[in-house]
């Protein structure tokens, strides 16, 4: 894999992801049942996995349907291995509430300037997503 490389701008040190990082990324979210307004709200807060899931989730439109806690949670979980989520930690240890990486910023950034047509995903982009899903169990 390709070394993340800082790049400084006039506010902030931004940072450079591989293409395929950033794809692979951008392709997980799109795939997921999660809405663009989630990574949105994630910018400025925490989002806990109770507000995701449930008919909170959808009324919220952080979700397209319903999720199961275990079925919202088996997502974020994903994002978080792809770079676009991490876990807010408190002075407890770990919390329930997700928060955005630097790379979930760029995604977002990317996704947002997207189309509803380019952002639908293929069935491509959804076996592929599935396919390395199944292949990161195996490690």
């Amino acid at each position: 894999m390709a070394p993340v490389e800082p790049v400084e701008s006039d506010q902030a040190i931004a940072l450079r992801y591989p293409r395929r990082s950033l794809k692979r990324a951008e392709r997980a979210f799109r795939c997921s049942s999660f809405r663009l307004d989630l990574l949105g709200d994630m910018r400025s807060q925490s989002i806990s996995i109770r507000q995701v899931c449930g008919p909170a989730g959808v009324k919220s439109r952080y979700s397209r349907r319903n999720l199961a806690e275990l079925r919202a949670e088996n997502e974020m979980m994903w994002l978080i291995a792809v770079g676009i989520l991490r876990r807010e930690v408190d002075g407890q240890g770990l919390t329930d509430s997700f928060r955005l990486t630097p790379m979930g910023r760029q995604v977002f950034e990317s996704l947002s300037s997207l189309s509803p047509g380019q952002y639908r995903p293929t069935l491509g982009d959804h076996l592929y997503n599935a396919w390395c899903r199944w292949v990161r169990w195996l490690y």
